[in-house]
């Protein structure tokens, strides 16, 4: 577990099945994924995260309001591929209802902090759609800069993605 001020980050288990549901389904939420989850997506989605877990000891990790015990969101730590580079990435995705409260920069910090201190992390990425401007206000937020731009192929679609990089 991460903790920082506000937020718990722990590992996303079968039980927060309803937690997820609200983000996953929420087409606010996951507009710039240019879709909504399924139960079955959702049962598939935690079952990359444990993957994850027990193949890197880290991935998106349940972001929970530490006084109210809620789930505000997931941020996280993630194996990205870039352009056939293997890169440490950075996620996050909040609850509609969350949103400017300052946890998506709270939680990708403590996120930062550990890539450095425990896994030695030099260099860590975000790779955000162009579209998607609250995502690159959190990434301008934490000292992250624009370094390029891909395509991405998810769910049947090509996808431009700006790659934000920190030095750790």
């Amino acid at each position: 577990m991460i903790e920082s001020a506000r937020l718990t980050l722990r590992p996303i288990t079968e039980s927060d099945f309803d937690a997820l549901a609200v983000m996953l389904r929420d087409p606010e939420v996951m507009y710039a994924w240019e879709h909504t989850f399924s139960d079955e997506q959702i049962i598939a989605w935690m079952a990359r995260r444990s993957a994850g877990y027990a193949a890197n000891g880290y991935d998106y990790w349940l972001a929970v309001d530490r006084e109210s015990g809620e789930a505000v969101g997931q941020i996280g730590l993630l194996a990205e591929q870039v352009e056939g580079e293997q890169m440490l990435g950075l996620g996050w995705i909040l609850r509609r209802d969350c949103w400017g409260r300052g946890y998506a920069v709270e939680g990708a910090r403590a996120c930062l902090e550990y890539a450095q201190r425990v896994m030695g992390a030099e260099r860590v990425i975000a790779d955000i759609r162009p579209e998607n401007t609250a995502s690159v206000a959190v990434a301008n937020r934490l000292g992250m800069m624009r370094v390029s731009s891909f395509v991405k192929h998810y769910n049947g679609i090509d996808m431009v993605h700006d790659v934000y990089e920190i030095r750790l």
